[in-house]
């Protein structure tokens, strides 16, 4: 057993995929219609044939009511893993994303959490 996708529920579907390629450099692999929204993915271009992320609309208020929640509270929707955490988070903060928390060494790994623009913290990390 793999995950084969994993979510992040956003606002806007389009914003969202050009913070996710054009700022944290994920690349767009599927694209398709679902309705009234579209079934959006990207995933690492180191690994193109693993994990994708789901850009899921928010428009369910159940999810939109947990992505506020989560936000406001604090919690990342999700944490992804960089080399070096410290020349990820100045890229980043050079490129205008806005820092929530700034890299803290925790000993054994290192984490930073940033506004996706989309509604949520995201976290990354770095062991």
């Amino acid at each position: 057993m793999r995950i084969a996708y994993a979510g992040v529920f956003v606002d806007d579907q389009e914003k969202a995929l050009a913070f996710y390629t054009d700022i944290l450099g994920f690349v767009k692999k599927v694209d398709v219609p679902a309705g009234e929204f579209r079934w959006l993915t990207v995933v690492s271009p180191d690994n193109q044939d693993g994990t994708e992320l789901l850009l899921e609309p928010n428009a369910n208020p159940a999810a939109a009511q947990y992505q506020k929640a989560i936000y406001e509270q604090g919690i990342p929707a999700n944490s992804f893993v960089v080399d070096d955490i410290q020349a990820e988070y100045e890229r980043l903060r050079d490129l205008g994303v806005e820092f929530k928390v700034e890299p803290t060494d925790y000993g054994a790994y290192a984490i930073a959490s940033f506004d996706d623009t989309c509604g949520n913290l995201i976290q990354i990390q770095s062991h």
